[in-house]
């Protein structure tokens, strides 16, 4: 008998090959999809196409050796090493995609707990919500939000609110420096609203005017300034 007709499959492998394999199609249905931006920054978005095609090749090249001459059958402690492997997979494809939301907002910290915010940019260009989240977390930043008081801006974000001021609602938005493991955040207090008009989670566009006050930044508006929006392509900002 020939050495190949002796070969046999080997459990083992064809599992780590599946395992493998799995991690594949994940990163090929995100790249796909196109919904990378619910995962990974801008900076860090190269690693799906790289992934994909790394564990593809790892897969293919792990199913071309699965045939040995020793016995190599699958024992339940690598059974269950790979079914912990691949339970993110299942979970990530299986669940609808979703992005954080209210009820994440207090156990995550603001913009200056990402490591980005040791260079945060001047708050000299046209405001945004970025740099509300750099005048929160850093004195220079903030002096120069003072400096601008009063001046029209325009927000998008979702709706939270505090039991400890039920006449005003907070207007979030996370940010994302390398994966949405290390969002933080960045808040305004709207005032001139009814809360009681607008739901935790949906998304407005407002317009009004920017007050920082402490720590915090007010945004001063009406409801004629607020309107309802889709949750955004791009839910997280990138700086």
């Amino acid at each position: 008998m020939s050495l190949v007709a002796s070969a046999r499959w080997s459990q083992a492998r064809i599992a780590a090959a599946l395992a493998l394999g799995a991690w594949g199609v994940l990163f090929w249905t995100l790249l796909v999809t196109g919904r990378t931006s619910l995962y990974l920054s801008s900076r860090t978005a190269w690693l799906v196409p790289m992934g994909a095609v790394i564990f593809t090749v790892a897969a293919l090249g792990r199913l071309a050796t699965a045939r040995t001459m020793d016995d190599e059958p699958l024992d339940r402690r690598t059974a269950w090493t790979l079914g912990a492997i691949t339970l993110p997979v299942v979970l990530i494809l299986a669940l609808p995609p979703a992005t954080l939301g209210t009820y994440s907002v207090g156990k995550r910290a603001t913009f200056g707990g990402s490591a980005i915010g040791a260079s945060a940019r001047d708050v000299t260009g046209p405001l945004d919500f970025v740099d509300i989240g750099a005048a929160q977390s850093f004195p220079a930043a903030m002096r120069q939000l003072e400096t601008r008081a009063g001046e029209p801006i325009t927000l998008e974000g979702f709706v939270s609110k505090e039991a400890s001021a039920p006449d005003e609602i907070l207007l979030t938005r996370y940010i994302v420096t390398c994966c949405v493991a290390d969002a933080t955040i960045a808040q305004v207090r709207i005032v001139g609203l009814q809360p009681a008009d607008y739901a935790d989670d949906e998304w407005l566009q407002v317009t009004g005017n920017v007050y920082p006050v402490g720590r915090e930044v007010l945004v001063a508006a009406d409801s004629g300034t607020v309107q309802q929006i889709p949750v955004p392509d791009q839910p997280y900002l990138m700086p």
